[in-house]
């Protein structure tokens, strides 16, 4: 349930837009990304193969990403994604949103000082 102290449900709710924010700083492939998430959370959080890929057909089907192959010069052939100009919109728009949403649970959360004095 809990990973590092970070509830996965809070996580799992953001994938796509962690996804949309791994492939705006370029294509990548499977892997990379998982490889990408665990170390932008300094190993406190690691995307399982099968929620990756369900994101990333999501994304596909709603247009946010498209995939390709890539050449076979590093091994074997591997499926990149790349992200859309729809994929940027509406990262920037989530990113924007989580920024809200951040600040108005930190005001409802967080134990404040002596307010009521």
């Amino acid at each position: 349930m809990s990973e590092g102290g970070i509830s996965r449900d809070l996580i799992r709710g953001n994938i796509d837009t962690i996804i949309l924010r791994v492939l705006s700083e370029g294509d990548n492939y499977g892997y990379e990304i998982i490889k990408e998430i665990f170390k932008s959370s300094s190993g406190n959080y690691e995307l399982k193969e099968t929620s990756l890929y369900s994101s990333l057909k999501r994304l596909q089907v709603q247009k946010l990403i498209e995939a390709y192959w890539g050449d076979e010069s590093q091994g074997g052939r591997r499926k990149y994604y790349k992200i859309t100009e729809l994929g940027v919109e509406t990262f920037e728009k989530n990113l924007k949103a989580w920024r809200t949403a951040k600040v108005l649970i930190d005001q409802l959360i967080e134990v404040r000082g002596d307010e009521n004095e």
